[in-house]
């Protein structure tokens, strides 16, 4: 087989980057034809439907469908100023981090040979001179800020069409589940597509245009360009933080009170936190999540293109092996996209049992076709023999060992993304466990659904351990940051299923808030069930990938600084191991107490709202929404400083104080730990969330037997899904960033760490 040639490599990464992004275009114009507003085309007709472009069906308990229009549009407006309106806020005070952070960046890199504008000898020939140590420093501050506006737009972009579907697919579900599906899920292929596209796009033109400084210097272009994945990971990171707490304080506040107090449905208009409820969802389920999985993309290309920098594909400068992580990338928006194209054009999906098994599917069909895609980008980009950076050794290698790195992630992924479903769908026995465990009350539905995440850790973790086990069998460090990418490889499927959620969630709230009927609710609750799970699976993915990622980014560390090995019964290790070990529940205490202190206010306000508002009950008065909009902004605001710079300054005192050694230590400590906890947090809060619609659905036996709404076993498992909340939507799916975000730091600053690092300890 003929390998390709690099002016071949050179078009083909662009060329697919587009062609994710038309098909993201196409799938947002498909979207767009369903009319939202009210105009001039649409008009009604005697028996009381609304026949426009998108011919509503009539509804069968005779709400007027053009007074529906126009609460659907009214409401997504309110929706959408309110997610604009924090999301300008976070990144306005996110802007001012990113050039601090950036200038920190500058002092510590520059530093390490006094701001020295002299060229060095190049590390792949000492004949030659390099580029100048100062460079570095500029370059990874460009890197930075680079990755850190690409994750901000991947965040914003993710809401805007998040907020533009939702009330669309409520529209739809009058027409039946089949349609409200399509449109859902069309609106999370937009994100899916758009993310994945853009962030190899950017990554590839930050290389080329990298490149006209660098030349020949590979080790130090993509030295530099580890800046990228710590830009992004530092806006995730913020993202997720900041809109899991505005979103879970909202969530809280709306069910203790609503649900439980007042015996109000989920989402009632009459409930004055269900706008910011709904708002929640989109500026952290989608904007945060979005920013979260960017980050993971990004650091696992950089770990894998700097490991390579320094292996025989960089020093002979082979340009077509060297993209083999972007090329890998490249295959996967393809595969993805022809599975997109078999649930939303060839696959009829008629009844709410076919929801899940179609979500399903995609994860399964991608994961198949795309280890024949690695395949062929391995046996074609490639050469046969060739050598990797091994700790200080030369670790000979062959093609076909890398295509089995990429396939151990890709199908651990897979194994985590069943395994995630088995522990959260209320389709299978455990959540039918918690959910019966609510008949005694709220104890034990906590106590049953915390032994559910921890039992959910296991097979996850070894999955990720033979992951860990091949990669690095067969081609040390650089294997494990593939079976990382392989993970990733079909992130636009993993996004666009984890952006349905939200998107039907947004469906069922303004279907209960414009006075829908009952069947259009009993369509999106439908949708909304089956994307609680496909939430938790794309958290089990970013987790997986998230150790994987950290892994990888921790051998580039230690390689960087030069240790030869990480000595566990060294005390300057053993004490970074504890004390990373400690951080997940250090981080968690800061998520979770600023959860509860703003659910605290958000309950104040909600019940005084009911107290004081005249006729609010009755429905016969409008509650203050703006009131609660604010409150989960300030806290959000306010609350995700202290656990962000908890993340981001750790890394910094210890190798600057404790020296490269401990900073080892920290970093295999807080992985090691970190997995476990944001596994069983997540778990666990999914399962009680599916719990609670089990219940509510009332679609078996079982479920009659436990419920109806408003029966003590509802409000015990009301009781359990709030706990749930801030688990699997602020502490859990933050603590992977945690990980990643400290290892890519400590990356970066390594040369500072190598040179000055160790204060006390000298």
């Amino acid at each position: 087989m003929h390998r390709l040639s690099s002016p071949v490599a050179h078009a083909l990464i662009p060329v697919a980057a587009l062609i994710g992004i038309a098909f993201a275009l196409y799938q947002w114009y498909l979207v767009s034809k369903i009319k939202v507003s009210v105009d001039n085309q649409t008009h009604e007709n005697g028996n009381g439907n609304v026949n426009g472009e998108n011919g509503i069906h009539e509804m069968e308990e005779g709400v007027d469908g053009l007074d529906v229009r126009k609460k659907c549009a009214e409401i997504q407006e309110a929706v959408s100023i309110g997610a604009n309106s924090f999301l300008f806020t976070e990144y306005k005070y996110l802007g001012y981090f990113m050039t601090a952070f950036a200038v920190v960046i500058f002092l510590f890199l520059g530093s390490v040979h006094n701001f020295s504008t002299h060229k060095k000898p190049c590390a792949y020939d000492e004949s030659k001179l390099c580029h100048s140590p100062v460079a570095n420093a500029v370059f990874s501050c460009i890197a930075f800020i680079l990755g850190a506006l690409t994750s901000v737009l991947s965040g914003y972009l993710g809401m805007k069409i998040a907020t533009y579907a939702n009330a669309r697919t409520t529209l739809e579900a009058q027409k039946g589940v089949g349609p409200a599906f399509i449109v859902a899920y069309r609106s999370g292929a937009v994100m899916g597509f758009l993310l994945a596209s853009l962030a190899l796009l950017v990554l590839y033109i930050a290389i080329n245009v990298f490149k006209l400084y660098f030349h020949d210097d590979w080790e130090g272009l993509y030295d530099s360009i580890t800046g990228y994945g710590l830009g992004g990971s530092s806006v995730a990171l913020f993202g997720r933080v900041g809109g899991g707490i505005y979103t879970k304080a909202a969530d809280v506040g709306a069910d203790l009170v609503g649900k439980v107090e007042r015996n109000i449905p989920e989402d009632d208009p009459r409930n004055p936190a269900v706008i910011a409820d709904n708002v929640g969802d989109n500026v952290g389920d989608i904007a945060g999540m979005g920013s979260d999985l960017f980050g993971s993309y990004a650091e696992s290309s950089c770990a894998a293109l700097f490991v390579a920098s320094i292996s025989s594909f960089g020093i002979n400068h082979e340009f077509p092996a060297m993209m083999y992580p972007l090329l890998i990338s490249s295959m996967g928006i393809i595969v993805c996209l022809i599975t997109t194209l078999f649930v939303t054009d060839f696959q009829k999906l008629t009844t709410i049992k076919d929801i899940g098994p179609a979500l399903k599917n995609q994860i399964l069909f991608s994961t198949v076709l795309m280890t024949g895609g690695v395949a062929l980008v391995t046996f074609v980009t490639l050469p046969v023999h060739f050598t990797l950076f091994d700790f200080g050794r030369e670790k000979h290698v062959k093609n076909w060992h890398l295509f089995f790195c990429v396939c151990s992630g890709l199908w651990a992924g897979l194994v985590i993304g069943y395994t995630t479903e088995y522990y959260t769908s209320n389709a299978f026995q455990p959540v039918k466990d918690v959910a019966n465990s609510c008949k005694t009350g709220a104890a034990t539905n906590v106590i049953f659904g915390l032994a559910l995440g921890y039992k959910s850790v296991i097979i996850p973790i070894f999955a990720i351990a033979v992951a860990i086990y091949v990669g690095f069998a067969l081609a040390a460090m650089y294997g494990i940051a593939l079976a990382a990418l392989g993970m990733l490889s079909t992130i636009a499927t993993g996004l666009s299923i984890d952006a349905y959620g939200p998107i039907s969630d947004n469906a069922g709230g303004i279907a209960e808030m414009a006075g829908m009927p009952h069947n259009v609710r009993e369509t999106t609750d439908a949708l909304d069930a089956a994307g609680n799970t496909t939430a938790a699976i794309g958290k089990g993915f970013a987790i997986g990938s998230a150790a994987l990622v950290s892994l990888a980014l921790f051998g580039a560390y230690v390689s960087r600084v030069g240790l030869d090995t990480v000595n566990v019964l060294n005390k300057k290790v053993i004490i970074g191991l504890l004390v990373g070990a400690m951080l997940p529940y250090w981080f968690s205490a800061l998520t979770m107490k600023s959860v509860g202190s703003a659910a605290l206010k958000m309950v104040e306000e909600v019940r005084r709202q009911f107290n004081e508002i005249p006729g609010l009950m009755e429905g016969t008065a409008k509650p203050d929404y703006a009131t609660c909009v604010k409150i989960s902004t300030d806290a959000s605001i306010k609350k995700m400083i202290a656990p962000g710079a908890l993340v981001m300054v750790t890394p910094l005192i210890t190798g600057t104080f404790f020296g490269t050694e401990t900073l080892a230590g920290l970093l295999a400590g807080a992985l090691v730990s970190s997995v476990q906890v944001a596994i069983s947090a997540s778990n666990s809060g999914g399962a009680w969330d599916n719990a609670k619609k089990y219940i509510e659905a009332g679609a078996s036996e079982h479920a009659r037997l436990l419920g109806p709404k408003g029966s003590e076993a509802h409000k015990a498992a009301v009781i359990g899904d709030t706990i749930g909340d801030p688990l699997k939507d602020t502490s859990g799916p933050s603590l992977n960033i945690l990980i990643k975000l400290m290892a890519v730091e400590s990356l970066v600053f390594a040369p500072f760490f190598k040179a000055h690092g160790g204060l006390f300890f000298k």
